[in-house]
């Protein structure tokens, strides 16, 4: 199995130094789809109404081989009253 680096990219940079190891570049797609979700779930802001969260994901020759992101935009709607 090839090891992938997920590095996240939240407004700051986190470069992943440890990586992980992956049968196939399917099992790549499917835990940079999975990590999204998950770290969003951890790092919305509570006092804001966007975020933009991207992976990166790097080969063992550290050339990005993937990316993905997800958008969060949260809009407050007038009453229509």
């Amino acid at each position: 199995m090839a090891r992938y680096f997920f590095d996240i990219h939240d407004g700051s940079f986190r470069l992943d130094e440890d990586g992980l190891e992956c049968a196939d570049f399917d099992a790549v797609r499917r835990e940079a789809k999975r990590a999204l979700p998950a770290i969003a779930g951890e790092i919305l802001p509570e006092d804001g109404d966007h975020l933009t969260l991207t992976v990166r994901v790097r080969n063992d020759r550290h050339e990005t081989v993937y990316t993905a992101t997800l958008m969060f935009n949260g809009l407050i709607v007038p009453s229509q009253e």
